[in-house]
């Protein structure tokens, strides 16, 4: 495969039960259960997600549950109980890219806000787009846009470890990933903290944040 961009590579040891319950809930593959090793990939141009979805079968025994073909984009995930079978279908997926994982973009983050005390009318306006947990009024709730989108998986399950959050919204595709969690002040305070550190602690290419939606 030539003049493919690496955006998003992203291998977690263990899907967290909300994190993995979302996916079950909105993907159309083969649905991961709570504990899980996962890889996200995240390419550019988009149309070659199924040749690294290829790629990933036949190098490995893992599953697919997200396979998401965009113009511009395309993200693939892929799991199994078995961590050295996720590893090995990535290895496989960048030996056919001809790139190392440094080869990925470093995630930005354009948007980083918590909002404190939700108030009720908002609380059902969002529950309204949600796929996962409900936020309930007064909850504090921290919203969270990466760039790639793809990293947003790796905040939202960093988050889930750290703190006793609800998963209320997650979008890990498009230009910008999303992410809605909410709870109290202090477990939403120390799930932000740990998911930015994860970001933080990701290498790649460094790259200007977008501007555009």
């Amino acid at each position: 495969m030539s003049k493919v961009g690496l955006r998003t590579y992203i291998f977690l040891d263990s899907l967290q039960p909300q994190l993995a319950s979302f996916v079950g809930k909105t993907a159309r593959g083969f649905l991961p259960v709570p504990g899980m090793a996962s890889l996200w990939v995240e390419i550019s141009p988009g149309m070659a997600i199924n040749r690294v979805t290829d790629v990933a079968l036949k190098a490995s025994k893992v599953a697919p549950a997200v396979q998401v073909v965009e113009r511009a984009y395309g993200l693939l995930e892929v799991h199994h109980e078995d961590k050295g079978q996720v590893l090995d279908a990535g290895e496989a997926i960048l030996g056919a890219l001809g790139l190392q994982v440094e080869g990925r973009l470093a995630p930005n983050m354009p948007t980083d806000t918590i909002i404190r005390g939700i108030e009720p009318y908002q609380a059902q306006i969002i529950n309204r787009n949600s796929a996962g947990m409900m936020i309930l009024p007064g909850q504090s709730l921290w919203i969270l846009e990466t760039d790639p989108a793809g990293y947003i998986v790796l905040a939202a399950n960093e988050a889930e470890k750290a703190a006793n959050v609800f998963l209320v919204n997650i979008q890990p595709y498009g230009a910008f990933g999303r992410l809605y969690l909410a709870g109290s002040e202090a477990e939403v305070d120390a799930a932000a903290a740990a998911a930015r550190a994860a970001l933080a602690s990701v290498k790649g290419r460094q790259q200007e944040t977008k501007l555009d939606r």
